[in-house]
């Protein structure tokens, strides 16, 4: 999960993890994190929210599934933890080491891109991008319905094009993931783990982390 977002100082923010809730009663929280290894995202110093305003500092605590646990600076209790839930983490967009060609992009630059079907519907909002050991996959909240995810494999099939210029990527998902009759809001079925593409395709969007582990994708045809 990112998107990019500028201050008022104009400095672009890129969104690395957002707080998804309290953990125990001293104030930690978990944190879901867009970087390859989730300590990765105390890496890079502190963290800002979406306006560049209010500043935490993170320090890592444990685990809990695939979240990091984390103390923030200043939270000592589960009421201010609670207060932080939903609230995205950036860095400066100048903090990330450039991408080294024009078809290459950071994964959390995904994150709010507008998912725009191969038939020019409007599907949904990227929610976030996450790996559970099977390739990596992309949440889209659906545009039609509130509170509905579905989970598409990120392959070149499923996502075909990737437009940062203008805030959108398109997807062409996967046959029977729907319910025809209730069109892409309704009744969403999670896809499979499997990636079910070729090595051509694996080769072509071969995954890579910086020194810090902030995660770039590459694929001919995806614009930086």
């Amino acid at each position: 999960m990112a998107e990019n977002r500028k201050s008022k100082n104009d400095v672009d923010f890129v969104c690395i993890g957002m707080i998804t809730a309290p953990h125990g009663v001293r104030g930690a929280v978990r944190v879901k994190s867009y970087t390859v290894d989730p300590d990765n995202l105390v890496g890079y110093g502190p963290l800002f929210d979406a306006k560049g305003k209010q500043k935490f500092k993170l320090s890592p605590v444990g685990h809990v599934r695939d979240q990091l646990i984390a103390k923030i600076e200043g939270v000592n209790d589960r009421d201010g933890a609670e207060r932080l839930r939903g609230t995205r983490l950036h860095i400066p967009r100048t903090a990330l080491p450039d991408t080294e060609t024009e078809d290459e992009f950071y994964l959390a630059d995904l994150v709010g891109l507008k998912a725009i079907h191969v038939n020019g519907s409007v599907f949904g909002t990227v929610r976030g991008v996450a790996d559970f050991g099977a390739g990596d996959v992309i949440e889209i909240a659906l545009e039609e319905s509130r509170g509905k995810v579905v989970v598409l494999p990120f392959t070149r099939a499923v996502v075909p094009d990737v437009i940062l210029s203008e805030r959108k990527l398109v997807v062409n998902p996967p046959e029977g993931l729907l319910h025809e009759e209730d069109g892409p809001g309704n009744r969403p079925r999670r896809a499979s783990k499997s990636r079910n593409n070729t090595q051509a395709d694996r080769d072509s969007e071969a995954v890579t982390a910086d020194a810090a582990g902030a995660e770039t994708a590459t694929g001919s045809g995806k614009e930086a």
